[in-house]
């Protein structure tokens, strides 16, 4: 059973194991998936907007922050099944809107891909899974054992990490580096870390194996997509926004100015206006059932691209 609204994260029973969520708001139901090594509270702000109009989602994915991890391999098809058993195990019946940033993004591709009923819409923020590139700390990870080094937890490890996800130096406060420290020291974080980033990709960059299946797999679908980038990213260079768009040419895509890895912080309030949009404009309407509720307070946010 999902948590109470307005009771902040919580537990719920996924396969046999404790997965930590959060779930406020009723509307049509939204689902929040953040990046690798990340936690749900990568969605906080937005999950609070969102849950005005909407039964609102945040979920720790396995092995990350307070969710157990999985007994199984860590890969894409894995993840992507575990959103959907996190779904049934709280009880959404209907086609969510999946916002993913980072792998979470890719994780939606691949759970539209598989599952395509589910899925009303798909939001990509700074997603994996359009281009090669990617930081040089997350490809040493493929070199055992200096990736289990790197993933020593250290303050200026913790620090370092931070700062590379934003523009503005300032969004890495005290407070969210401490939070990435305790994270980063839980017994089972490096080994779930490694076991992912193993499954993406090689020191030489992301995989495209993975990669060309599924962007063919979700450019053959009928979703609604949003994609999103911002253009000082440090993890995912903004140039994965033109692969995007060649790849997926009828998604609506937006590239913020000054926002690094994590636009739905560093550029929040220019995000939520831009999801609401795109929910309000370009999400049809269930049989019996609005997309959306009435989002079209405030003022539009024009396409880029």
């Amino acid at each position: 059973m999902s948590a109470p609204a307005g009771q902040g994260p919580r537990h719920v029973t996924v396969d046999g194991r404790r997965v930590r969520h959060r779930v406020d708001g009723d509307g049509p139901p939204v689902v929040l998936l953040h990046g690798i090594g990340r936690t749900l509270r990568d969605f906080t702000e937005q999950h609070e907007r969102l849950a005005e109009r909407f039964r609102v989602h945040s979920v720790d994915l396995p092995g990350y922050g307070g969710s157990l991890p999985m007994a199984g391999p860590y890969n894409l098809p894995a993840l992507a099944r575990f959103v959907g058993r996190y779904l049934d195990a709280v009880g959404v019946d209907r086609p969510a809107h999946l916002v993913g940033n980072s792998l979470g993004g890719a994780i939606a591709m691949r759970l539209a891909a598989t599952e395509p009923d589910r899925v009303a819409s798909l939001a990509l923020v700074n997603s994996a899974g359009f281009g090669r590139e990617v930081t040089i700390l997350l490809r040493l990870l493929a070199l055992r054992p200096l990736g289990r080094l790197l993933l020593r937890p250290t303050r200026y490890g913790a620090r370092r990490a931070e700062l590379a996800l934003f523009h503005d130096p300032a969004f890495a406060t005290e407070e969210r580096i401490a939070y990435a420290l305790a994270v980063a020291r839980q017994p089972y974080a490096a080994r779930v870390m490694l076991e992912t980033a193993h499954s993406l990709g090689t020191f030489r960059g992301v995989s495209p194996q993975w990669r060309e299946e599924l962007l063919a797999e979700v450019a053959r679908l009928d979703i609604p997509t949003l994609i999103v980038w911002g253009d000082r990213d440090l993890i995912l260079p903004a140039a994965h926004l033109d692969a995007a768009r060649a790849r997926l040419p009828r998604a609506r895509t937006h590239l913020f100015t000054d926002c690094g890895h994590l636009p739905q912080i560093e550029c929040a309030e220019e995000f939520h206006r831009l999801l609401l949009d795109f929910w309000a404009t370009s999400v049809p309407a269930q049989p019996g059932r609005d997309a959306a509720p009435d989002v079209a307070a405030g003022p539009r946010v024009a396409e880029a691209g």
